[in-house]
């Protein structure tokens, strides 16, 4: 069974039932109301007996008769006796009724009584005279009772049938309404294959359950989306980076073994080796932490990591590697709570991402000291890495964050292009995002940037 009609019928039976209870509760009111108000006009009825008959002694049961036709609504069956002491019928109208001793003392024990008996309903009372006590009791049919009853339970049904038909009508159109956004979301997620990862669920526009069930999944889509660039990227270049240097070492060394050659052209082609080998080290380094990433990126925990924690390690490393000096740490902005300076993300992968920029900040900068600026906020953490390199065209700026690019007089420094695509990959799965900030001339400032929500 679809939602949209489970939630038609969970409405409809709510609606039905609350529906039905109020129907239940005016039958019952009617019906306790039509027995009350004849059991009244039966007690009027017997106080007209009482005031006629016992305190105007002479009168008769005809004058009686022709008194409550007069003045009152005529019942159908009405019998009105009146008993004395020694339970014999003093007054009676002209019938065959007759009450027994036992419902006669019982009038007279609770002074009056009401009672259903069939179809008739019987009023007692006790009345008290200077002549005795007399009990009077009277009854009758309520003809128009069953009528009345009857028609209210037509009435009933028919409303509770109508409205039962209408609210579950009613509720198909709402749940059709409510679930509209779910549908729609749905058909997007049918249009999302491993060929296009890059597309998104458009959000809510009402942030609801809905909406954050959208950026769950986007969120979901992202992560899968890097994990399979990462293993593209490493399947599509891994053979190109290594069949490269491979082919010029061997070419080197056909060559050399063509002839007989003196000492200079033996130094010469063995430095060529060795710079390719050095280049081929280097780039099945950087492809080994691109699948380690990999591996570690689709099982990463996510847990909370402080970050100033995280950049001491990393300063403690850079100072026994660079000598003291070289790594400045600096703290802007810090905030009162601790639980500020933390980041959801995984700590292994932020320090090879981090670490990363940091290597490659020494590395343009001819090994100039490397300052490191840490500020975190309730919103956010900012790690920002300035070196002292010649600066990166804005060209560059944009595509260097692609797998085996290396941008202008960066292309004469040794490495495989890998490591700042790494790093972004790292750094988005930790909901942030890098930011390169250069004038092209002196120096570079790569800006880290960690949201503690999803708005960055």
């Amino acid at each position: 069974m679809k939602i949209k009609t489970r939630l038609s019928l969970y409405f409809t039976l709510i609606s039905s039932g609350a529906l039905l209870l109020v129907l239940v509760a005016v039958y019952l009111a009617v019906y306790s109301f039509s027995r009350e108000d004849f059991y009244d006009r039966l007690t009027d009825r017997a106080n007209v007996a009482s005031q006629l008959y016992l305190k105007a002694d002479e009168i008769n049961a005809d004058s009686l008769m022709q008194v409550q036709q007069r003045y009152l609504d005529k019942l159908h069956g009405e019998v009105i006796k009146v008993y004395d002491d020694d339970n014999k019928s003093a007054f009676n109208t002209h019938n065959n009724i007759f009450w027994t001793d036992t419902i006669i003392e019982q009038v007279r024990k609770e002074k009056s009584l009401k009672y259903q008996d069939g179809d008739r309903q019987v009023v007692g009372k006790l009345y008290h005279d200077n002549q005795g006590d007399f009990v009077i009791l009277v009854s009758a049919f309520d003809r128009s009772f069953p009528h009345r009853i009857a028609m209210l339970t037509n009435i009933a049904l028919i409303l509770f049938i109508s409205f039962t038909a209408v609210l579950f009508f009613a509720g198909q159109i709402f749940a059709n309404r409510a679930l509209a956004p779910i549908k729609r979301v749905i058909t997007q997620m049918g249009q999302i294959r491993s060929s296009n990862l890059h597309m998104r669920v458009e959000g809510a526009k009402n942030k609801d359950e809905i909406d954050e069930l959208i950026s769950n999944f986007n969120s979901l889509i992202e992560r899968l989306e890097n994990a399979f660039e990462l293993q593209q990227t490493f399947v599509a270049n891994a053979s190109h980076e290594l069949r490269t240097p491979l082919t010029s070492i061997m070419g080197e060394v056909e060559v050399a073994l063509t002839k007989a050659r003196n000492t200079d052209e033996y130094e010469r082609i063995l430095a060529s080796i060795s710079a390719d080998a050095q280049r081929l080290q280097e780039t099945i380094t950087s492809l080994m932490e691109l699948a380690q990433v990999d591996m570690n990126y689709t099982q990463a925990k996510i847990s909370a990591v402080r970050v100033d924690e995280l950049l001491w390690e990393l300063h403690d490393y850079w100072t026994e590697k660079k000598g003291a000096g070289k790594f400045m740490l600096t703290f802007g902005n810090m905030p009162d709570d601790e639980a500020d300076l933390e980041i959801q993300g995984n700590k292994p992968l932020l320090y090879i991402a981090l670490n990363n920029i940091i290597e490659n900040a020494y590395k343009y900068s001819s090994n100039k000291p490397v300052t490191v600026e840490f500020n975190a906020s309730a919103k956010n953490v900012r790690v920002a890495v300035t070196d002292s390199g010649p600066g990166i065209a804005e060209a560059d700026r944009e595509k260097i964050l692609r797998p085996f690019y290396r941008a202008g007089d960066i292309k004469k420094q040794p490495g495989s292009g890998l490591g700042l695509y790494i790093t972004d990959k790292i750094i988005q799965l930790c909901n942030g995002r890098i930011q390169v900030i250069s004038d092209g001339s002196t120096g570079s400032t790569f800006a880290v940037e960690f949201a503690k929500n999803s708005e960055i």
